[in-house]
């Protein structure tokens, strides 16, 4: 059995599959003006459900809905761990652990003014200045942060 070929597709050289692009979606339904109304955000592609969302779950306090801003820093913490995880596996330490969060802040009136990763992870046969270095990698070149990088990042990163 040959190869299948696929369209878009770019090849792994390392592992010699075809990594095949994607696109991922969802869909807000909303009702009402911005102060007094509120939203419905569906993960289509995922089915893993809806979230309600309004302007003072962004602006004010959660009280158990979501915000775009909550929703970017689970997108960042997820790509960036994985972007770390990779490069950490291709310099020949794999990680046993890493624990990401993402904290983005919103200033109304301004919009999101910035985006600080923290980090910790548990890596065998790794020294400080290595884990510092291969994060600071991970954070520029996660593609998250790269579709974010007109948004000051920044990060803390701590070997465990």
């Amino acid at each position: 059995m040959g190869a299948r070929k696929f369209r878009n597709a770019s090849r792994n050289r390392t592992e010699g599959i075809y990594i095949v692009a994607t696109t991922r979606s969802a869909h807000t339904v909303w009702e009402g003006n911005l102060l007094e109304g509120s939203g419905t955000v569906t993960f289509d592609s995922s089915g893993i459900g809806e979230q309600a969302v309004s302007w003072p779950s962004r602006a004010e306090q959660a009280n158990g809905k979501t915000s775009p801003e909550e929703l970017i820093a689970a997108a960042h913490s997820s790509c960036f761990s994985m972007a770390f995880s990779n490069g950490l596996d291709k310099a020949g330490t794999p990680p046993t652990r890493l624990v990401t969060s993402a904290d983005v802040t919103f200033q109304p009136g301004t919009g999101i003014t910035g985006i600080h990763l923290t980090v910790e992870g548990t890596v065998p046969g790794m020294d400080e200045a290595a884990f510092l270095a291969a994060a600071e990698d991970a954070k520029v070149n996660c593609p998250v942060s790269q579709a974010l990088k007109a948004t000051p990042i920044t990060l803390t990163a701590k070997l465990a």
